[in-house]
């Protein structure tokens, strides 16, 4: 189980990034998922960052910390295959590294572009690419790219909004290809954790019914416009 109370790390070395625009409060999408009693045990604060309208060229920006990254042997395997679609997985086992998010609407599928910079302490960043899209069978899912994706359940407790993976797929030709599950890398666990006024933990796992944790990071993210 993943613990809501962790040790706070004030991020040292991301510098403050400015959001293009105040984004409206009236995007209902994930609310309409949740529905009103499971959106309701949320806090405030991660209603308000994930009810964002971010049309018109409006985008979110979060900027901290990347507190620790963890992969066994197969998960370190496994990230650096993954390139071959995009990197989606992080790439080094690195901590206390600067990090940011932005959130900008994909109008073509309707859903939301996700982008994280992850720093690294040599070389250039790792950039992560992923799409948020309103479909498939349990109304989420989220795309990589070259065809791979894996369809989300989303749960909430009083301090957080979990997104698992349900299954992976692929589009080829035009088809939807269900993996089996001895094909699956094994499930991946997103939390976005309350953690005070402005501020918010992000936590990933990969988890493998048979090698048990593959990957595991943690980071401490803040609204850009709580510096300002």
């Amino acid at each position: 189980m993943l613990k809501h109370r962790l040790t706070l790390v004030e991020p040292k070395s991301s510098a403050p990034v400015a959001p293009s625009a105040e984004p409206l409060l009236d995007d209902m999408r994930f609310r309409a998922l949740l529905g009103a009693q499971a959106w309701g045990r949320l806090p405030a604060t991660v209603r308000a960052r994930f009810s964002k309208r971010l049309t018109d060229q409006r985008s979110a920006i979060y900027a901290g910390e990347i507190i620790e990254t963890r992969m066994s042997r197969l998960g370190w395997c496994l990230a650096q295959a993954a390139r071959l679609i995009g990197g989606p997985l992080p790439l080094r086992r690195d901590g206390e590294v600067p990090a940011s998010v932005t959130v900008t609407e994909d109008a073509p599928s309707k859903g939301q572009i996700w982008t994280r910079v992850y720093g690294r302490r040599r070389g250039f960043p790792q950039v992560i690419h992923s799409s948020k899209r309103f479909q498939g069978p349990t109304g989420l899912e989220e795309y990589v790219g070259h065809g791979v994706g894996m369809a989300l359940t989303v749960h909430t407790d009083a301090f957080a909004i979990h997104f698992r993976s349900d299954h992976y797929f692929l589009q080829l030709l035009g088809r939807r290809l269900r993996l089996p599950k001895w094909l699956s890398p094994g499930t991946v666990t997103v939390s976005h954790i309350d953690f005070g006024p402005g501020q918010f933990a992000f936590v990933l796992e990969l988890h493998h019914p048979l090698f048990g944790e593959l990957v595991h990071q943690r980071g401490i993210f803040r609204d850009a416009s709580a510096e300002e």
